[in-house]
């Protein structure tokens, strides 16, 4: 019966001894990024029967549980995918709402000095310093048109650069998550006990993941994650990895696209709608739907306000009496053919009517049959058979070469208008603010140049330069504070989520002293009883001499 009881003991013993282990480990992990609370699951050891009734053998541990909620677990992937995503827009955004709403450095007040200085023309037409104070604030406006343009490209590349980043970040995790499977893997077959740290850090890399892309997690019956991402795409699947990689787009070698790669190492376009959430979604969409509009937009000003007034000044006459030429260069349309095209086809394009232009791009592609050019902005469609044709103010031609069945091209109508707008004249004496030859005093064509600040010349008739810009600001600004709010209400949502999370399986350290002192207790309580047993074991032995 001693030695019985000091079974008892010792396995009491034994259980405080794992409680103050385990009780330890919590507490030190207690700001571990990930660490979910464990806790040590024990019951009582079968009993013995001794005839007169069954006596209690003790107790045994059956294991060390984490405590940690699937469910929960999955609300706060969900709503930290949508908060990395809402914060890498935001945070773009933000540089272009600056930059076009500085009423000091913007394009407005440039605009207004340009026309302002028209006006002190068509009051002294003859006037050569009124004339070169003309040139002067062209030469400006233009440059602003340049460096709004170039600024736009430069956030444009800085995008480039963090979506490789965060491709090579993704390609990491799904690493890292494909070595935890196997490991977690080998571990609980070989022990038959789940590998608590070990599916922590797995948990956390999946958090991490959701920070770059939102991933779809399905856990397989051996415990394994299968991990999933865009349309589908598989990521990680057991211990195999597969990968993303960035690549230039084949329509535009500036852009950087992402692709994935299949089991036989070919390359796979993943379309940006199919790579919603977390950083590099947020990214794609601020490309998409913001900076490639706003280089548009900035460059349908540019090319209506070059090509208006160069219309107008080419009715005029100079101080030679000579007949006006351009007085602005401006850009033609980009047509880029794809990388992947089997034909020769050169596709041209020229602007006809930049009161018809629109702010999107163009895709036109060729089934062996029909052409069709898609407005990319909202997926208009145009069908056609034969060349030439006009959509939205472009005339569309076939210039050389034949297209194959497949074949497409991109269409950017205005997007080089910032960038490539310059003055085309040097000479003051070229200004065209007559309307008639030869007249030194007239000015009614500088006073029609004039009158072109505040006529509707773009958006079919809708608006003019200034007008457009402003919609430009506003829509941008709008988009900026739309981001702002819905991040912050995001930013609660992922808090609220996280604190529930926590509040089942996060360390509590209150809760953890005391658990010590329970444990400790115990373990006093535990190392009695054993005393007794082995002075009760002394005393036979005693007794046997």
């Amino acid at each position: 019966m001693a030695s019985n009881i000091l079974s008892i003991g010792q396995s009491a013993l034994a259980a405080a001894q794992v409680g103050l282990s385990t009780t330890g480990h919590n507490i030190a992990n207690a700001a571990t990024p990930g660490f979910n609370r464990q806790v040590v699951v024990q019951g009582a050891s079968l009993p013995q029967n001794f005839g007169f009734g069954f006596l209690g053998q003790g107790t045994e541990i059956s294991t060390v549980k984490r405590i940690y909620s699937d469910f929960l677990g999955l609300q706060v992937q969900s709503a930290q995918t949508t908060k990395s995503g809402l914060d890498s827009y935001y945070s773009q955004i933000k540089q272009i709402d600056n930059m076009l709403a500085d009423p000091t450095s913007g394009l407005s007040p440039t605009l207004q000095r340009f026309f302002s200085g028209i006006q002190e023309l068509a009051s002294n037409p003859a006037s050569i310093p009124s004339r070169q104070a003309v040139l002067s604030s062209a030469e400006t406006l233009a440059s602003g048109f340049n460096g709004l343009s170039s600024r736009l490209s430069e956030i444009g590349q800085g995008v480039n650069s963090q979506i490789q980043a965060s491709v090579n970040a993704i390609n990491s995790y799904a690493e890292q998550i494909s070595t935890l499977n196997d490991a977690i893997g080998r571990a609980q077959r070989a022990s038959g006990q789940p590998a608590n740290d070990l599916l922590d850090q797995r948990d956390q890399l999946v958090m991490d993941l959701n920070k770059e892309i939102k991933a779809t997690v399905v856990k397989q019956g051996d415990g394994d994650y299968n991990i999933f991402i865009g349309n589908g795409q598989p990521l990680v699947v057991g211990s195999s990895t597969f990968q993303i990689v960035s690549v230039a787009s084949p329509t535009n070698l500036e852009k950087i696209d992402v692709a994935y790669k299949t089991n036989s190492g070919n390359l796979v376009a993943v379309g940006e709608s199919g790579l919603a959430g977390g950083k590099l979604g947020g990214l794609l969409e601020f490309r998409s739907k913001t900076l490639e509009p706003a280089q548009n937009a900035l460059g349908r000003i540019a090319l209506g306000l070059a090509s208006t007034f160069n219309a107008q000044h080419q009715a005029g006459f100079d101080l030679n009496g000579v007949a006006g030429n351009a007085f602005f260069n401006v850009a033609s349309p980009l047509v880029n053919a794809h990388g992947g095209n089997s034909g020769d086809a050169v596709v041209g394009a020229s602007i006809s009517s930049v009161n018809a232009l629109t702010t999107s791009d163009y895709s036109l592609k060729y089934d062996g049959t029909n052409y069709t050019l898609t407005r990319l902005s909202d997926k208009t469609t145009t069908t056609f058979a034969t060349f030439p044709q006009t959509v939205d103010g472009i005339d569309l031609n076939l210039a050389s070469g034949t297209a194959v069945a497949g074949d497409s091209f991109l269409i950017r109508p205005t997007a080089n208008g910032a960038s490539s707008i310059s003055v085309a004249i040097t000479d003051p004496a070229a200004i065209a603010a007559a309307a008639v030859t030869g007249a030194a005093g007239d000015n009614r064509n500088a006073l029609l140049l004039s009158a072109l600040q505040t006529t509707n010349t773009l958006g079919n008739g809708t608006t003019h330069y200034q007008g457009a810009f402003s919609q430009l600001v506003s829509q941008i600004g709008n988009k900026t504070r739309e981001l702002e709010v819905t991040s912050s209400a995001a930013g609660k949502l992922l808090a609220e989520a996280t604190n529930t999370l926590q509040a089942e399986s996060g360390v509590n350290l209150d809760e953890e002293a005391t658990n010590l002192l329970r444990y400790q207790q115990a373990y006093q309580a535990a190392a009695k009883v054993m005393q007794i047993a082995s002075e009760m074991f002394d005393t036979l032995l005693t007794l046997g001499r």
